[in-house]
């Protein structure tokens, strides 16, 4: 199970937040709300999409885009218009001046905008949260990535746009489902472009030696492995798989090993009640004070702290 099907066989989409925005210019929406993704897809009429630095995007119906957080971008009508609406850390809205838009803009439980009938409409779906292996995923996207039409699924725009207007039984679940598809076909069009920076585990792939040995260790992180026994198990000697591993992935095959675990601890810290202890032994390490030392030069603060201060941005957020 490599990184991206470990992103998606966890409820990541159940955090999200997903709406249909409709828009009459003059608009311009300055977002701030340090979202660790977002994904943007216009269905209707033209829009533009301005990073916090370099150009300016235009968006056309059929492309679609994300943005990295946590830095702030701006939606609008075009690349000049001064902002409209200011969107806050935890979704609020207001004019620049500081008044509420909360009630004025909303139309109904998932779409919103400055005028129900205006002829753009964009599908936004964002990810607040930073789990750890999810960046594992994105942290190959540039800040802004813009998607072609050859790029984006069609049909998974139209089933993601029919359930943003309707208020159907299982509404919520089949948004976080079809957010979560049509985010990964877009993860999946990057790392196919031959001018993209691709994840080391992506770079792996190409070679089946250590496409082998990473399989092993996404499979079973825990695993006591050394260098000498993932060459036993994919046939080749030390030295060769060690050469292989570092000139494709970029990295030791330990060194990957160690990030690997690492990012699935954070997530399972993130997501659950389990002890510190528990997920040190779940990803391999065979102490929680050994597992403690690596989170924290890793992550720059001890697993408790950690997951303190996940607990406290998706509190913010609710």
């Amino acid at each position: 199970m490599d990184p991206l099907s470990r992103f998606f066989t966890e409820p990541r989409a159940r955090d999200a937040f997903s709406l249909r925005v409709v828009m009459s210019p003059p608009f311009a929406i300055d977002v701030r709300d340090e979202a660790a993704l977002t994904l943007i897809v216009p269905v209707r009429g033209s829009s533009w999409l301005i990073p916090s630095s370099g150009p300016a995007q235009s968006l056309s119906p059929g492309q679609s885009a994300t943005v990295r957080g946590p830095e702030p971008y701006r939606i609008s009508d075009a690349p000049d218009t001064e902002p409209t609406v200011i969107i806050g850390i935890d979704q609020t809205c207001r004019t620049p001046d500081g008044d509420s838009l909360e009630t004025t803009l909303r139309h109904g439980v998932r779409t919103w905008g400055n005028d129900p009938t205006g002829d753009t409409v964009l599908l936004i779906g964002t990810y607040p949260s930073d789990a750890a292996v999810g960046q594992l995923v994105t942290s190959a996207l540039p800040h802004v990535a813009i998607f072609d039409e050859d790029e984006t699924d069609a049909t998974l725009v139209a089933l993601l746009e029919r359930e943003l207007s309707s208020s159907d039984l299982g509404q919520g679940s089949a948004l976080d489902r079809l957010l979560d598809l049509l985010l990964l076909h877009v993860v999946r069009a990057f790392a196919r472009r031959p001018d993209g920076v691709t994840p080391s585990w992506v770079n792996g792939a190409g070679d089946p030696v250590v496409a082998s040995a990473l399989t092993l260790m996404h499979e079973d992180p825990a695993a006591g492995w050394t260098v000498a026994s993932l060459a036993d198990r994919v046939h080749v000697s030390r030295a060769k798989l060690a050469a292989r591993f570092s000139a494709t992935v970029g990295q030791p095959p330990m060194s990957y090993l160690s990030n690997w675990r690492l990012a699935l601890a954070a997530d399972r810290l993130a997501s659950s009640d389990v002890t510190t202890a528990t997920v040190a032994a779940e990803v391999g390490y065979s102490s929680a004070f050994t597992f403690s030392t690596a989170f924290s030069r890793t992550y720059g603060q001890s697993p408790t702290a950690y997951r303190r201060a996940r607990r406290s941005a998706v509190a913010s957020e609710a």
